[in-house]
C-alpha cells in the first residue's frame, strides 16, 4: 500500500432535510484526508474528484452548513450520484469539474 499524498485534501458532506443545507462533517490534508475517504469507500459512500470543488469546501468550518453560493454545484453532483446509483446513463464525467470515472 502506497503511502498517502501529504498534498491530499477531503471534505465529507452529510445532509439532512431538517438542516436545509448540506454539512461539513469532516476535513482533512495527508493522512486525514486518506483516512475520510477510505472511511467513506468502506461505508459505500461515493467519492467525487474535483479539486475545485474540495478548495472552496476546505473554507468551510467544521459542522457548518455550505454556502448559499455552493447549493447549485453540490446540487448537481448529489443529483448526478443519485442518477447513477439508480442506474441511469450519467456518462463518464460528473458535473462540478470531477476528474475521472466515478469512483464508489
Amino acid at each position: 500500500m502506497a503511502a498517502p499524498d501529504p498534498q491530499s485534501v477531503a471534505v465529507a458532506l452529510a445532509y439532512e432535510s431538517a438542516d436545509g443545507a448540506p454539512r461539513v462533517v469532516a476535513k482533512g490534508r495527508g493522512m486525514l484526508a486518506q483516512a475520510i475517504m477510505d472511511k467513506a469507500r468502506e461505508a459505500g459512500v461515493f467519492v467525487h474528484e474535483s479539486p475545485e470543488l474540495v478548495a472552496l469546501l476546505m473554507q468551510v468550518d467544521l459542522d457548518a452548513r455550505i454556502p448559499a453560493q455552493l447549493y447549485v454545484a453540490v446540487a448537481e453532483l448529489l443529483a448526478w450520484i443519485y442518477r447513477l446509483e439508480r442506474g441511469e446513463d450519467v456518462g463518464l464525467k460528473p458535473p462540478a469539474g470531477g476528474s475521472g470515472p466515478p469512483r464508489a
